[in-house]
């Protein structure tokens, strides 16, 4: 039977960080506000001709240098984002132009923040179906596109990034499996409700988030799609040597992680330092705490991630 392993991550984000001290001169805000209710002290964010294929370009070349991958070997790209180049083509196949790649599918996925979940499984079921032989999936945004920095709601929160992982075939699993839901009846309380029209936008092309609903949901849901994880392969949280949630605000991650008895000495946590960067949060978080060596070969580890839409999901991988 052939299974899915990770065989190299890799991550970036942009130079330019933003601080709470500095959106303290944009917005009617403060360090304190900001740490006490999201656990961010920083954010990552592009610069005025960087765009979020240059992100996913870095990501994906440190996490091919990882697995001793070239690009030409490459038969499968995904990303997932909410803030792509452009209209299309896809940031897929700029990124595969990008890294000289000229066989296979590339393409992109929309699940928000759970996006990278989304895209993992889907490479996973066409590299257990023998059809890719490497696949690799990006986590990729430049979120600040999206947002009112008059807003103090909502423009403290999020951050530009990218996190990339290779996928190979794997005689015993890497990815034991994966959970996908989706419920767009929630749609309302997280959303960016505009569009472009004879080329114009229409709407509101920035984010707006009932805070309180997302934070609910969130939590219920994060912990739905983490127990289904386990009870599908038959272990407990006591199994798991990691947790790794959608990287929202502290808050979400502490409570999501008290509700299934997971110490917090055991869940990856980098929201302080890089915000909610969407469907990157979850592949810099694993990359990140792979490089620092806390993520050890062997250990299994759970990722879980939700989203507008409202989208959730979870894997269980082993490194």
């Amino acid at each position: 039977m052939i299974y899915s392993k990770i065989t190299g991550t890799g991550s970036d984000v942009p130079e330019k960080i933003l601080t709470n001290v500095d959106l303290e001169k944009i917005v009617d805000t403060s360090d304190d506000w900001i740490r006490s209710r999201t656990g961010i002290c920083q954010r990552h964010v592009r610069a005025e001709d960087e765009v979020t294929s240059d992100l996913a370009l870095r990501a994906a070349q440190r996490a091919l240098h990882a697995a001793g991958i070239a690009a030409e070997q490459v038969d499968l790209i995904i990303v997932a984002t909410t803030t792509p180049d452009m209209v299309f083509p896809s940031t897929a196949c700029i990124l595969q132009a990008k890294l000289g790649v000229t066989q296979g599918a590339a393409f992109d996925i929309q699940a928000v923040c759970t996006g990278f979940v989304y895209a993992l499984s889907i490479a996973d079921q066409f590299i257990r179906s023998g059809s890719v032989k490497c696949a690799l999936v990006v986590g990729a945004e430049t979120f600040t596109n999206l947002l009112d920095w008059n807003d103090r709601n909502t423009c403290v929160l999020f951050g530009d990034g990218a996190g990339a992982v290779v996928l190979q075939p794997a005689s015993e699993p890497g990815i034991y499996s994966t959970h996908l839901h989706a419920d767009g009846r929630h749609v309302d309380i997280l959303s960016v409700p505009g569009s472009i029209s004879a080329g114009a936008a229409v709407g509101s092309p920035t984010v707006q988030m009932d805070g309180g609903a997302v934070f609910k949901f969130a939590v219920k849901v994060l912990k739905q799609a983490s127990l289904e994880a386990l009870a599908t392969n038959h272990i407990s949280m006591d199994d798991v040597d990691w947790f790794i949630p959608h990287q929202a605000n502290v808050r979400i991650i502490e409570a999501t992680a008290a509700k299934l008895k997971m110490p917090m000495s055991r869940v990856i946590v980098t929201v302080a330092n890089h915000g909610n960067t969407s469907a990157a949060s979850i592949p810099m978080a694993l990359d990140i705490a792979l490089r620092d060596g806390r993520i050890k070969p062997g250990q299994k580890i759970l990722l879980a991630g939700v989203g507008g839409g409202f989208t959730w999901g979870s894997a269980l991988i082993q490194m």
